[in-house]
C-alpha cells in the first residue's frame, strides 16, 4: 500500500485535547510566520474529556487553573463537569479557527529526526482503513497525555471470569448502561472511584466502594468562597485573574506545606473526614494511608459529596484484599462476601507517553526512559521536540501552557538567528538521576521503566512548582549552555563528513 504524502508543516502537534488546543492557540499567536497542523487519533477534539464518558466524570482540579489564561472559565463552579469542560475545548478550538488544522483519524506510530535535512518524518496510519501516511515538520510537539487511550489497567484477579453480572472498567463506560436499582461494587480508592461512586449512588440500589488501602480524601467547596467575593466585588476580567491567581497560590502553599509537615497534613485531613463522618465511623481503617500526603495525589470530594453518601447509608466502605470472585460478587480474604449485579474495576491507568510512537534520532532509536527531562519539557539529545506533560499536584493545563509559551520562545529564538535544531545536551557529569515523577502511585510504578529521568538541578530537574516554572519557561535564558544550536549548514556539513 502506497503511503500517503502531506505538505511539509513547521510544527506538527499530536492529539487534540486539553494541552494540544492550548499548543495550537500559542503557535498561531505568537509564531505567526509558522505553519502548523494536528494530529489526532480519534474522531473529536477533547481528549480525556471526550473519551471518559462515565456517570459523574468531572474535573478533581480548580478550572480557574484548569482552563486556560488565554480564554477565562466562566463561572464560579471550581470542580467543573465532563462534558462542560469538553464544550469549553471545542469553543475554544472553534473561536480561534484551530479545528480546521486538525487532521482527524490519524496515529502516530514513529517519527524520525534526519539530523542533515533538519526535519521529522512522522508515520501514522488512518484509523478508519489503516492505510499508513507520512507527515514532515521542523518541530514536534507531543500533546498525546499520558495514558493509553486504548485500555485501562484491570489486575489479574483469580475467577473473575465466574461473575454473572458486568464488568466494567470507567474507560470503557457503555453509554446505554441502566445501572438504576442495582448493587453496585467500585473497585478502587483513586479519583476515579472517588468521583463515580456518589454519582452512581444517586441511582443505585446501593454502592460498595472496595479498596485495597486507602486514600486521602480531601471535602473542597465546589464554590470557593473567595472567588465568589471577587466576583461580587469586581469587574469579571480582574476578577478571573485574581483568581486563578488565588487557586496557584493556595496550591502551591498547602502542598509544600504537606510536604514540609506530613504528620501534620495528616492529623488535619482525618480530623476533617472524621468531622464529616461522625464520631463511631472507623476513619483509620478507610481513610488514612500507609503513605504520607502527596506521595500520591490526593483525591477532592466537591462539597463533600462522597462522605455525605457514606453517611446516609448509600455507600458502604470496605478495605481489604480480593481473594477471588464468585458468581454474585466478590470474596475477600477476610472471609467477607461482597455481592453485585454491577463490579467498576477503577483500577487505575496504563501510563504510555507520547501515544506509544517510537521516537528515532539518526537512525537509533530513543529510550525515554534512560533521557534527562529538560526543564520538564523536553528530552536529552533529542532535537526539536517537546512533550505537553502537566502537574501531578496542580492542574495539568498550568504546566501545559507554559510548555507552550517556552516553545513558542524557542522557535522565534531560532527564527531570529537562523538555527534550524536546538537540542538538550545531556551534561557529562551527573550526580545522580531519578524518575522525573515520584509519585508512589501504582500506575507510575508499573512505568517507572519508561519515564524520563531528572537530575538534582536545572535544567535537569521537573519541579513541580508553578512559580519555579514560570520563572525558568517563561523568562529563563534561552541559550543557556545546556541547549545546543545549529544552523541547517552547519548539520549538512556535519552529514557529509560523516559519510565520508
Amino acid at each position: 500500500m502506497s503511503i500517503q504524502s502531506s505538505p511539509h508543516t513547521d510544527v506538527l502537534i499530536v492529539g487534540a485535547g486539553l494541552s494540544g488546543i492550548c499548543a495550537a492557540y500559542y503557535v498561531q499567536i505568537r509564531c505567526p510566520t509558522r505553519s502548523y497542523a494536528i494530529l489526532e487519533c480519534r474522531d473529536t477534539i477533547g481528549g480525556t474529556w471526550d473519551l471518559f464518558r462515565y456517570p459523574g466524570v468531572r474535573s478533581d482540579s480548580d478550572m480557574h487553573t484548569l482552563g486556560y489564561s488565554f480564554r477565562p472559565w466562566r463561572g464560579l463552579k471550581s470542580m467543573a463537569d465532563g462534558p462542560s469542560i469538553l464544550r469549553y475545548i471545542e469553543e475554544t478550538a472553534q473561536e480561534y479557527g484551530i479545528d480546521h488544522r486538525i487532521r482527524f483519524g490519524y496515529r502516530v506510530q514513529r517519527a524520525a529526526w534526519s539530523s542533515a535535512e533538519a526535519r521529522w518524518s512522522v508515520d501514522a496510519i488512518r484509523m478508519s482503513d489503516g492505510a499508513p501516511a507520512r507527515f514532515t515538520c521542523s518541530f514536534l510537539f507531543m500533546c498525546t497525555g499520558y495514558y493509553d487511550y486504548a485500555q485501562g489497567y484491570t489486575p489479574d484477579w483469580p475467577d473473575l471470569d465466574l461473575f454473572r453480572g458486568l464488568v466494567i472498567h470507567p474507560q470503557r463506560w457503555p453509554t446505554d448502561l441502566d445501572y438504576a436499582g442495582k448493587r453496585i461494587i467500585v473497585i478502587g480508592s483513586g479519583a476515579t472511584a472517588v468521583t463515580l461512586a456518589p454519582a452512581l449512588a444517586e441511582r443505585a440500589a446501593h454502592v460498595t466502594i472496595l479498596q485495597r488501602s486507602p486514600t486521602y480524601v480531601v471535602a473542597l467547596p465546589a464554590e470557593d468562597p473567595v472567588m465568589r467575593r471577587f466576583y461580587q466585588k469586581l469587574p469579571p476580567r480582574i476578577a478571573y485573574h485574581l483568581s486563578r491567581w488565588w487557586s496557584i497560590g493556595v496550591g502551591v502553599y498547602f502542598y509544600t506545606l504537606a510536604r514540609r509537615q506530613p504528620d501534620a497534613t495528616r492529623r488535619n485531613i482525618l480530623t476533617q473526614i472524621q468531622a464529616h463522618l461522625g464520631p463511631d465511623f472507623d476513619v483509620e481503617t478507610h481513610f488514612n494511608p500507609h503513605y504520607n500526603p502527596w506521595d500520591q495525589r490526593l483525591c477532592v470530594a466537591p462539597d463533600g459529596d462522597l462522605f455525605r453518601a457514606i453517611k446516609s447509608g448509600r455507600i458502604a466502605m470496605v478495605t481489604g484484599q480480593i481473594e477471588r470472585f464468585t458468581e454474585t460478587g466478590i470474596r475477600l480474604v477476610s472471609g467477607t462476601e461482597l455481592n453485585a449485579d454491577i463490579i467498576v474495576t477503577a483500577t487505575g491507568l496504563v501510563l504510555k507517553l507520547m501515544g506509544g510512537a517510537q521516537i528515532v534520532v539518526d537512525g537509533t532509536p530513543v529510550d525515554p526512559g534512560k533521557t534527562l527531562t529538560y526543564r520538564g519539557a523536553m528530552f536529552s539529545d533529542v532535537p526539536n521536540l517537546a512533550l505537553a506533560f502537566g502537574y501531578t499536584n496542580a492542574s495539568w493545563t498550568l504546566k501545559c501552557e507554559l510548555i507552550a509559551q517556552y516553545v513558542c520562545r524557542l522557535l522565534n529564538y531560532m527564527e531570529k538567528h537562523g538555527y534550524a535544531r536546538c537540542t538538550p545536551r545531556r551534561p557529562n557529569t551527573l550526580l545522580s538521576a531519578q524518575p522525573a515523577v515520584t509519585l508512589t502511585s501504582g500506575y507510575i510504578q508499573r512505568a517507572l521503566d519508561v519515564i524520563p529521568r531528572q537530575g538534582e538541578r536545572d535544567p535537569w530537574k521537573a519541579h513541580q512548582n508553578y512559580l519555579r516554572d514560570l520563572l525558568s519557561l517563561r523568562f529563563g535564558r534561552l541559550n543557556d549552555g545546556s541547549m545546543e544550536f545549529a544552523r541547517l549548514g552547519q548539520l549538512q556539513a556535519h552529514a557529509v563528513r560523516g559519510v565520508r
